[in-house]
This record gives C-alpha cells, sequence and structure tokens, in this order.
C-alpha cells in the first residue's frame, strides 16, 4: 500500500490505439519538443542579453518562455518513453507529473492576463505607463503569478494524494492529468472535481474574461488614433497575444470545466495536445515573427555571436 492507494504504478496509453501512427507521432512531438525548448530558450537569451528588451512587456514574456519550457519538460520525454515501449510510471512520478503540469498551467493561464494588463496601460494610459508598470510592480505580478499558480498546483496534488485507486491502473491518456485520474479512483471525487472546477472559472474563465475586457478597452482605444499606421502598430502589438490567448484558453476550459466522468479519450487527448505541445511551440514564434523589436534583437544577437 502507497498512501491509501493499492496501486504503486500506472499504465499510460498514450496513442497506442493508433499503432500505424507511432513512428510519426513519435517524429511529430520530437520535433515539438525540440523546437518548444529551442524557441523558448532563444526567446529568454534574447531579452536577457538585449537591453532594449528589458521593458515589462518581454519581462512577463520571458516568465512565459519558462513556463513553457517547464510544460513541455514535464509532458514530452515521458510521452516519447511511452511510444518507444515505457508505458509504466511509477505512483510518485505520476503525481509529480500533474504537479508540475498543474503548475505550468496555471502559471500560463495567469501570464496571459498580467500581459493583457500590460497592453492595456500600454495603449489605453501611456502616460501614467511608467508609474503603473514599474520593476517593482512587474515583480509583483509576476510573483504573484508563481505563488498563486503554485498554491493551485499544491491543493490538487494534495487532493489527489488522499484519493485510493484500487481498480484499473490504465491512464487513457499520454499523461497524469486530473480528469482521467479521477476516472481511476475508487473513492467519491466530487471535492476534487469542486475543486477543479472553482479553479477553472477563477484562473481560465476568469482570467479570459478580464483579457476580453482588456481588449474591448484596447480596440476602443486604437479606434480614437487618427492615422492608419498608428492604429496599425497599435493593433500589431496585440494581435499576437490575441491569438495564443484564444487558442489556449478555449482549450483549458473545454477540459476542466466538465466533470471526469464525462472524459473522452481520443477526443481529450487532441485537445490536450494543443495546450501542452502546440501552443509552448507557437508562442516563440508567433511572438518573434510577429515583432519588429524581437527580430532586431535576434539579429544583433546573431551578428554579434
Amino acid at each position: 500500500m502507497m498512501n491509501g492507494t493499492l496501486l504503486t504504478e500506472f499504465l499510460i496509453l498514450g496513442f497506442s490505439e493508433m499503432p500505424h501512427l507511432q513512428v510519426p507521432l513519435f517524429l511529430g512531438f520530437l520535433c515539438l519538443y525540440m523546437a518548444a525548448i529551442s524557441g523558448n530558450l532563444l526567446i529568454m537569451v534574447t531579452v536577457s542579453a538585449s537591453p532594449a528588451l528589458h521593458t515589462p512587456m518581454y519581462f512577463f514574456l520571458f516568465n512565459l518562455a519558462m513556463v513553457d519550457i517547464l510544460c513541455t519538460s514535464t509532458i514530452l520525454p515521458k510521452l516519447l518513453d511511452t511510444m518507444v515501449g515505457g508505458r509504466m510510471i511509477s505512483y510518485w512520478g505520476c503525481m509529480a507529473q500533474l504537479y508540475f503540469f498543474t503548475w505550468s498551467l496555471g502559471a500560463e493561464l495567469l501570464l496571459f492576463s498580467a500581459m493583457a494588463y500590460d497592453r492595456f496601460v500600454a495603449i489605453c494610459c501611456p502616460l501614467h505607463y511608467g508609474a503603473w508598470m514599474g520593476p517593482r510592480v512587474c515583480a509583483f505580478l509576476a510573483g504573484l503569478v508563481w505563488s498563486i499558480s503554485l498554491t493551485n498546483t499544491s491543493v490538487h496534488t494534495g487532493l489527489m494524494l488522499r484519493l485510493p485507486f484500487c481498480s484499473s491502473n490504465v491512464i487513457e491518456h499520454f499523461f497524469c492529468e486530473i480528469p482521467p485520474l479521477l476516472k481511476l479512483s475508487c473513492a467519491p471525487t466530487q471535492l476534487n472535481e469542486a475543486m477543479a472546477f472553482a479553479a477553472d472559472v477563477f484562473l481560465a474563465v476568469g482570467n479570459f474574461s478580464v483579457i476580453i475586457l482588456s481588449y474591448g478597452f484596447i480596440v476602443a482605444s486604437i479606434l480614437r488614433i487618427r492615422s492608419a499606421e498608428g492604429k496599425r502598430r497599435a493593433f500589431s502589438t496585440c494581435s499576437a497575444h490575441v491569438i495564443v490567448v484564444t487558442m489556449y484558453y478555449s482549450t483549458v476550459i473545454y477540459t476542466y470545466i466538465r466533470p471526469a466522468s464525462s472524459y473522452s479519450l481520443n477526443k481529450d487527448k487532441v485537445v490536450s495536445v494543443i495546450y501542452t505541445s502546440v501552443a509552448p511551440t507557437l508562442n516563440p514564434l508567433i511572438y518573434t515573427l510577429r515583432n519588429k523589436d524581437v527580430k532586431v534583437a535576434l539579429r544583433r544577437l546573431l551578428f554579434c555571436c
């Protein structure tokens, strides 16, 4: 027995129902992981080495890159291992994966709100930007992001540790996530589901509402700009953030707003791929390819090297 559970390890199904696609899937996820790590590390190095990027916007982008590295490094190495035969994961390994993934998920959702607030102040209240987004404010917001997400994952992991798993040990997913784990418990999971729902309402729905409200004010402010060039530049600074936020929040809300009993193996795995693998890989591409300042800093960094 291990902490109230009769199971000492779990079997992760992964994508075993598609044996004919194992090789292309393995190569695809390997490329996603390499792209996510290299792209986000490049952003971190570029922001750190470029004084022109030492601004609140890129400070939060630096934090986002750290979160994306944490997320992909928690999920993808084990996924690649399952695709070459290592489908077993220990009980504590599963809980650790749940802990770090939930931590990165909460931090990413909160960081999007912090980035939306930064754009709101920059566009709607430019005269107050220096005071409202000073170094102390940015450090406070970043500390709030990491501490709230850490508290959130501690609560969910703690609640999961109290559940006994004494029936099936087969996880119908490619990693240890809350919904498929709750389906395996032989004890009532109402408290876990209620806390997951509450966290989703606060972290996903609540933050998404704040972001939508912020961009409502931003769009209204942009439309008051007289010059077409001014409008274009203002929209370009926000469009990348809107793309990422829409993709990320929609998939997270879909996954966690429902009871565990409605979990669907194939459909939910596809949705999870978006916020565990695709979004962390696309973030550095979206923010660099659509951002003139980052592209200039990258050229200078590569030229100097």
